[in-house]
């Protein structure tokens, strides 16, 4: 870099420019004075080569110029168009090939924090707070950080890490960052804000404390009327038409859009919400929400589908808003669908209509939760064998739009897994013992909840079913060899995407407690083995089930073998045969076509067909 010349000076004066001191100019040896013009220079000023063009729109292109602006302590890289700037550009590093035209004002202030450290209240509202947002946070540690928000010692450790990592990074960014190839156009205020490269930000209104993790394989894009306030948002997502955020955390791949508000939420892995709101949201991988009435509230959601007029009451008028709910990965709600909180809903299950009384079925997953007035049904392991849980566990890992080096929050598929087969196997023995209990009743109150005598017997039959194919499918994977490893044989853990052994988990706790893990890095990378050690983990813990389901003393044996592939193919046969009754009694109703409803049952004769050589899970 070198200092203007007084030739330089002459000309910028002569183009309507102007500054507090030309001796604290610096220019690129490529810097030409001609493309500068109506300027205000203050404090410390870099500005790179302008020799080059820039593509304001496919097959118009600009020559690189600064007009109509005001600078204060601004570095410029090469090559970037910026003009009409309507206040001022306050202390900011601007990289290469950027294009900020037509705004408001850009600045950093001495208390910026970008939107990091910033400590929210999820699940209850009204809570002291339990999730520090940060530019690195995943839906694991988040998880981690609401689940154990009750040790004290975790939570002071786990912020202080989170603390010194933010302060790290601070270091190296003072100012506010507008990285490389960014492109700002039509938009308002930019206050204490870290934009990441080639992240695109055209018409929004005002975004304050923000950090845009935007990177050229995925950049952020912030559209029309956006109102963004304390929140970080990652690599791939869109924030666009009108939607407000204040103190929230949008992971990858997520679509933020058409007047949806959100506050002190959690948005992670390919989420879609439009229309709606949330509010203390904990929203896991996958969940989705598309229709103008509906409010996610108090509750954690993965791999969720909102249908329109879903509601959650988090209060019962007397002590305030304090009251939450979990619902289990591969939750639905109905149209009109409400939930009295608190409340547990196993995974995959489906609720319609108004559900009073705090349901708490996550030893019943996979069913049916109705509402008929003031009388509560449940329908147990119904949701196993429809067309809706068939097509969702096979669209999901296609709807990934993650690319490959940035997912950062583990997110596995498997919808049978030792954590939900766990589930199974336990709803199995209730149901079970429920009916050993009452004796063979018309109907069975469970938790206030009533199941009718059929329910209960196709319930059994289901769980059943999901259970041989299960052990089928992992057996096949490992050819009777005996698990290396002990790990896993317990309870398991869905940390909002990751499934990991409650074993495994509690050791991390614990080191994070301790000291032995010490940093954020250190912590993700857990994470990332306990996932690389899935497989392994997951034979652990299938390898007791199998032997406690066939009564086996011993070890696995070629004849086991032969049995319990039998039975998973009769199962799969089964299962197949209860999704194609499914179907049919959709094509009954009307709405399918002939053409849709052939194509769905081939698909289903292909699952039949190659089910010896195809084991999904």
């Amino acid at each position: 870099m070198r200092k203007l010349s007084q030739q330089e000076i002459a000309l910028l004066i002569q183009a309507g420019c102007n500054a507090e001191d030309w001796g604290r100019i610096s220019v690129h040896e490529e810097f030409d004075s001609n493309y500068v013009r109506n300027v205000e220079f203050y404090g410390d000023i870099i500005i790179g080569a302008n020799t080059g063009s820039y593509e304001v729109t496919p097959g118009f292109s600009k020559h690189c110029i600064i007009r109509n602006a005001t600078l204060r302590d601004v570095e410029i890289g090469n090559n970037c168009l910026i003009e009409n700037v309507k206040g001022y550009i306050n202390n900011y590093y601007i990289g290469d090939n950027c294009l900020i035209s037509n705004v408001h004002s850009i600045e950093t202030t001495a208390d910026a924090s970008f939107g990091e450290g910033t400590v929210i209240s999820v699940m209850n509202e009204v809570g002291d707070g339990n999730v520090m947002i940060f530019d690195g946070l995943s839906s694991q540690l988040a998880s981690l950080m609401v689940k154990y928000e009750q040790d004290k010692v975790f939570t002071e450790k786990i912020r202080k890490i989170i603390s010194e990592y933010i302060a790290e990074r601070r270091k190296k960014a003072r100012c506010g960052t507008i990285h490389h190839r960014v492109r700002i156009v039509n938009v308002g205020v930019i206050k204490n804000c870290h934009i990441g490269n080639d992240c695109v930000i055209e018409g929004a209104l005002e975004l304050q404390e923000c950090t845009f993790k935007s990177v050229p394989s995925a950049p952020v894009h912030i559209g029309t009327g956006v109102i963004c306030d304390n929140t970080v948002v990652y690599n791939g997502s869109t924030i666009s038409n009108n939607a407000k955020l204040e103190r929230c955390f949008v992971g990858e791949a997520c679509k933020i859009t058409d007047g949806f508000t959100a506050e002190n939420s959690l948005f992670f892995a390919n989420n879609y919400m439009s229309n709606g709101e949330a509010c203390a949201a904990f929203c896991g991988p996958f969940s989705a929400s598309h229709h103008k009435c509906s409010l996610l509230i108090g509750a954690e959601l993965s791999f969720y589908n909102a249908g329109s007029n879903t509601n959650f009451s988090n209060h019962a008028y007397k002590m305030g808003p304090m009251h939450w709910g979990v619902l289990e990965r591969g939750t639905k709600t109905a149209s009109g669908s409400y939930i009295l909180l608190p409340a547990h809903i196993g995974t995959f299950s489906v609720c319609f209509g108004k559900l009073l009384h705090h349901p708490d079925t996550r030893k019943l997953p996979f069913s049916y939760l109705i509402a008929y007035g003031d009388d509560m049904y449940i329908i147990p392991g119904r949701n196993l064998t429809t067309v809706g849980l068939y097509r969702d566990i096979r669209k999901w890992p296609k709807r990934d739009k993650r690319p490959e080096g940035g997912k950062h929050s583990i997110v596995n598929f498997d919808w049978l897994s030792p954590f939900s087969a766990g589930n199974i196997m336990v709803a199995k023995r209730t149901l079970e013992a429920l009916r050993e209990l009452s004796g063979d009743v018309e109907s069975y109150n469970y938790h206030d909840y009533i199941i009718k005598n059929s329910s209960l017997k196709k319930g059994i039959k289901y769980y059943d079913i999901a259970l041989r194919i299960y052990m089928g499918a992992v057996l096949k994977r490992h050819n009777l060899e005996k698990p290396e490893s002990q790990v896993g044989t317990g309870k398991w853990s869905d940390l909002s995407g990751l499934l990991i052994p409650l074993s495994e988990e509690q050791r991390i706790v614990e080191a994070i407690k301790s000291g032995s893990l010490n940093s954020v890095v250190e912590i993700r990378d857990e994470f990332y083995r306990a996932n690389e050690s899935y497989n392994e983990y997951r034979w652990a813990w299938s390898y007791r089930l199998i032997r406690e389901y066939y009564n086996i003393e011993g070890d696995l044996t070629p004849e086991h073998a032969a049995k319990i592939e039998e039975d998973y193919i009769t199962a799969r046969r089964a299962w197949i045969a209860e999704i194609r009754k499914d179907a049919m009694k959709e094509f009954e109703l009307g709405d399918v076509t002939p053409e849709t409803l052939d194509d769905f049952l081939k698909s289903l004769d292909k699952e039949v067909e190659f089910e010896k050589l195809k084991y999904y899970l």
